[in-house]
């Protein structure tokens, strides 16, 4: 493993230090954060333009004390560089290469993967190759099949910001506030403003050429855990598609809606959403109450 560099930080009011370091890969050196110890790692995934810090409410939350937690960003995304081929890095397959990559450097084995958004579907990307999943959960993340990207998402979606490479400072506050609601957090408008342009171009060129695996067929064939956590306020995505789904391992048997909360509910609500991951983590660790009925 190439470590670029490690600093540890002492964020305010934890006991614990959240260790930050860029680790070397074949996509660009990536940059993580982690904190906590214990034989379950959790791996958090943001979604587009997005960066590590949107979960920052969870890496600093209670699971850090019996969990190792491992949050990154995605290459052309935070403090990670830019892809070195970004034709082979920035599509859904390429970030979940990336993502497993990484997961190996740093001596991630057997995680718990939670993906929001674009990193939902990395998620579900993981799962035709990652073996040794143990579970994932995914926010704000549709697992469409060919030609459903239309029924999984709203209008909203579509009105293209995630998609295109160049984005006015209007455009990205729009973007930031679907992202996260109100009031938008400064990082996130950092983050959309830093990300390469060309990922998004691409990951939707990619996409829609058909790139990766056919994510319904997937989450209805696969045997790995999967919890369905959306915020029922969603401006991006259809909840209701997601319930159309014939899931063969759904987490307790239903996708949960938190009221009150939109695209990113472990951020806008992060109390509202504690109670969801650790039950889950839990669940999986006990291998009680994964199998849907």
């Amino acid at each position: 493993m190439k470590i670029i560099h490690a600093q540890p930080v002492i964020e305010s009011m934890h006991q614990s230090a959240l260790l930050r370091y860029r680790v070397g890969t074949s996509h660009g050196n990536i940059a993580v954060a982690e904190i906590g110890k214990g034989e379950t790692t959790v791996m958090f995934i943001h979604g587009n333009s997005s960066c590590a810090k949107v979960f920052e409410h969870q890496l600093l939350g209670p699971l850090s004390r019996s969990c190792r937690l491992v949050a990154f960003d995605l290459p052309g995304h935070g403090d990670s560089d830019d892809a070195i081929d970004p034709y082979r890095t920035y599509t859904r397959p390429g970030f979940a290469a990336a993502a497993i990559e990484l997961s190996r450097l740093i001596s991630v084995s057997n995680p718990i993967v939670v993906g929001w958004s674009l990193g939902g579907h990395i998620a579900i990307e993981m799962m035709a190759t990652l073996q040794n999943l143990r579970g994932v959960m995914v926010c704000g993340s549709p697992p469409i099949g060919p030609g459903q990207a239309a029924r999984g998402f709203t209008s909203a979606a579509h009105a293209g910001l995630g998609r295109k490479r160049f984005l006015s400072a209007s455009e990205r506050a729009d973007f930031a506030r679907g992202m996260a609601g109100e009031p938008t957090p400064s990082f996130l408008l950092d983050a959309i403003a830093r990300c390469d342009g060309r990922s998004r171009e691409i990951l939707f060129k990619a996409r829609d050429a058909g790139a990766g695996i056919d994510q319904r067929r997937m989450v209805e064939s696969s045997g790995i855990p999967l919890a369905v956590v959306n915020g029922a306020d969603d401006p991006f995505v259809n909840i209701d598609f997601f319930d159309e789904v014939a899931y063969a391992n759904l987490w307790e048997a239903r996708c949960h809606r938190l009221r009150g909360v939109g695209h990113a509910p472990f951020w806008s609500g992060p109390d509202l959403f504690a109670p969801f991951l650790e039950r889950f983590v839990r669940d999986v660790q006990t291998s009680a109450s994964v199998v849907r009925p």
